[in-house]
């Protein structure tokens, strides 16, 4: 790097869920982070559906509060599109190609790869290295989504304050932030792991190995469940549900009618997520269960899961050897760690 290149601007990760906005800044100093701002303000119902934001405004609204509370003076962030709204193939090209040329090529034959008019879509691309047994050949990782949903959380951002520099996948999000959790698991490099994240409205099971992704599937399934027949049975409003459901004082019956047969739908779908991947791989069984997102902190819900799959199960804490700058609340941000993998993730991008 030259004494004059400029240096690239630091990025504030905003991770924008179906019920919640995460905003998550960090700093480097020889080789440790440490979390300089974070804020989680919620969404009101319907705005972001199924991880498609709904309504703009509102979520610029959320992302200009939850700013304003970290006290971040960032600019510029990194927000994400979620796995569903992303097209993603591996294909071969000829490894003399330059930067240049790799890129008009890429455009020509995208075609044959994306079911959208080409127009409708941004592309983008990553060399992941030569062919197998084809050193003149390099794959590269194509990665496309409709123009839309990217310019949903470009618009979004805007309105919050901040200006888009990247715009990412949450797998690769999530990769990226499991990066950091290698030395809490207690299996080899090449061992398969699956990080499950449990949010509002979807559950996602990545399966990486070599901290590498190579399965990914969402099902509608999360927290809102919970919430929804929490507001059920004992006639509360959406925020209230939510308030009680985190911070307790609700009847003892809750226990036995409400958050145990949720309990146990989250065990049997994320079983289901694992059959789904064993079916289609030459896999039959992983390694270690990564469990992530709001879910994740549900009492007793790890060990229920590794009964149930007969696999160890850790929760996420992308943020075990982060140092915190004073002005962050130390215990709401360990509460909330394995919820922000995504946001992580996200505000890595500053170190590239």
């Amino acid at each position: 790097m030259g004494l004059f290149t400029p240096k690239k601007p630091a990025l504030i990760g905003v991770d924008i869920s179906s019920t919640a906005v995460k905003l998550l800044e960090l700093s480097q100093s020889g080789g440790r982070y440490r979390v300089e701002h974070y804020a989680v303000e919620p969404l009101p119902p319907n705005a972001v559906v199924e991880k498609n934001i709904v309504e703009v405004e509102a979520v610029g609204e959320a992302i200009r509060r939850a700013l304003a509370r970290s006290g971040s003076r960032l600019k510029h962030a990194s927000a994400a599109v979620a796995g569903s709204a992303v097209i993603t193939r591996i294909i071969p090209m000829p490894s003399e190609l330059g930067e240049e040329d790799l890129e008009s090529q890429i455009q020509t034959e995208a075609n044959q790869y994306i079911p959208y008019p080409i127009d409708e879509v941004s592309l983008d691309f990553e060399v992941l290295g030569p062919v197998r047994d084809n050193p003149e050949m390099n794959n590269i990782l194509l990665a496309a989504s409709r123009t839309e949903n990217v310019d949903m959380r470009v618009a979004a951002l805007e309105l919050g304050g901040l200006t888009a520099k990247v715009v990412d996948v949450e797998a690769f999000a999530m990769e990226n932030a499991f990066a950091l959790l290698t030395d809490q698991l207690n299996v080899g490099r090449d061992a398969l792991v699956a990080v499950v994240d449990v949010g509002a409205t979807m559950t996602t099971l990545s399966v990486l190995r070599n901290q590498r992704t190579i399965y990914s599937r969402e099902q509608v399934f999360g927290g809102k469940q919970l919430t929804d027949e929490i507001m059920r049975r004992y006639g509360l409003s959406y925020e209230e549900a939510g308030r009680a459901k985190r911070k307790g004082g609700l009847p003892e019956s809750y226990q036995s009618e409400a958050l145990e047969p949720f309990k146990e739908s989250l065990v049997q779908q994320v079983s289901r997520l694992l059959q789904f991947f064993f079916a289609g791989s030459e896999y039959s069984k992983v390694d270690q269960v990564v469990l992530a997102g709001g879910c994740a902190t549900i009492d007793g819900i790890a060990g229920m899961l590794e009964e149930h799959i007969g696999v160890p199960c850790v929760l996420a804490n992308p943020l075990a050897r982060m140092s915190m700058s004073p002005k962050v609340q130390g215990q709401t941000l360990s509460q909330d760690a394995p919820a922000l993998m995504i946001a992580v993730g996200l505000a890595l991008r500053s170190f590239d």
